[in-house]
């Protein structure tokens, strides 16, 4: 009986505890279940999308440094720096002789999302290649609002166009027609400009130049002196009277060079002149005719010699020079020139 009795508690005891066992762990599950609902909640909210607009940055960066070969040093950048970004351009090399070296200018056109990475090697190459960082500019412009308002322009003026297009298909009358197709194409014209402003933004904040400018060190070996006193040279003198004869015949080799360029207009114009003088100088020349007369009168008509009288004193007279009568008559009927019909020169 005893043994029936101490066994039955045993049982009540054995199963309270497990009821209380089971009640803790239904109480630790809902507390573990809470614990990752709250913290779940938790990783929603600080997942949570929130309003963070886009910036949109036009930047541009100058860089000048020195080196020793600027030649090389131009190949070593632009092979790393189309190499780094596989979409970069090159708009050229510009060269300029700076004693016997030359001063190159590089320009480059690279994407932003590799525009950081390019800015921190060059500011890093000339150090490492026993150069020196002279400057570096960089430009920044934030273009974010004007391109939120271009966007916005543009969707609705895409949304007039429907609308006014869906007026045109039920316009009944040819003035309603008329009035929609010109309101149409302000609005298209409108979205042509709008869509090409946004794209020149698309691009300028897609792509940044870089211009590096590279020049040869300048050891100020060279340093200038006070003129002296005498500054006369025989030599400098020579050498300046010849670089500006030089020059001078380089004017004339360039003015020969024109002349013979502009020969095929000039040559055939003065040809054409001298032939229209020639032939009104031959014109003038045949409508000179001199006036004849047609019937002269005869001799006798012409003049008459009178007698000259026996001189009543004894002194002996002059001879007086008899003159014939159709010499004279062929002297008077020379031809009388007028002088308003000659031929003006």
């Amino acid at each position: 009986m005893l043994t029936i009795f101490l066994v039955g508690c045993g049982g009540a005891s054995t199963s309270g505890g497990t009821a209380s066992s089971n009640t803790g762990s239904t109480a630790s599950y809902n507390t573990s279940k809470q614990a990752s609902s709250s913290n779940a909640s938790g990783s929603s909210t600080s997942n949570a999308p929130t309003n963070y607009t886009p910036q949109y940055l036009i930047k541009q960066l100058n860089v000048t440094m020195e080196a020793k070969d600027t030649n090389s040093t131009a190949n070593d950048l632009q092979n790393w720096i189309t190499s780094t970004d596989t979409r970069a351009s090159s708009s050229g090399m510009q060269y300029q002789l700076n004693g016997d070296t030359y001063t190159i200018t590089i320009t480059f056109s690279v994407q932003a999302s590799d525009y950081t990475q390019i800015q921190r090697y060059l500011v890093d190459y000339p150090a490492k290649h026993n150069g020196r960082l002279l400057s570096l500019n960089e430009s920044v412009q934030n273009a974010t609002n004007d391109y939120i308002d271009t966007q916005s322009r543009l969707k609705n003026l895409r949304v007039e166009q429907q609308r006014l297009q869906d007026l045109m298909k039920n316009a009944q009358s040819m003035s309603d027609v008329l009035s929609i197709n010109s309101q149409l194409s302000d609005v298209e014209g409108q979205i042509e400009q709008a869509e090409g402003h946004l794209n020149a933004l698309s691009d300028q904040t897609t792509f940044y130049p870089i211009s590096i400018t590279l020049q040869p060190p300048g050891d100020g070996s060279a340093t200038p002196t006070a003129p002296s006193g005498n500054s006369w040279n025989a030599g400098q003198i020579a050498h300046d009277a010849f670089q500006a004869s030089l020059h001078f015949f380089q004017f004339l080799v360039s003015i020969l060079i024109w002349l013979l360029a502009f020969s095929i207009y000039i040559i055939p114009t003065l040809i054409l002149i001298w032939l229209y003088r020639r032939w009104r100088r031959g014109r003038q020349v045949t409508n000179y005719r001199p006036q004849r007369l047609s019937t002269p009168p005869p001799a006798a008509t012409l003049h008459t010699q009178q007698p000259v009288p026996e001189a009543v004193h004894p002194k002996e007279e002059e001879p007086v020079a008899h003159v014939d009568a159709g010499e004279q008559a062929e002297e008077e009927a020379q031809p009388v020139v007028n002088e308003e019909e000659l031929p003006i020169s």
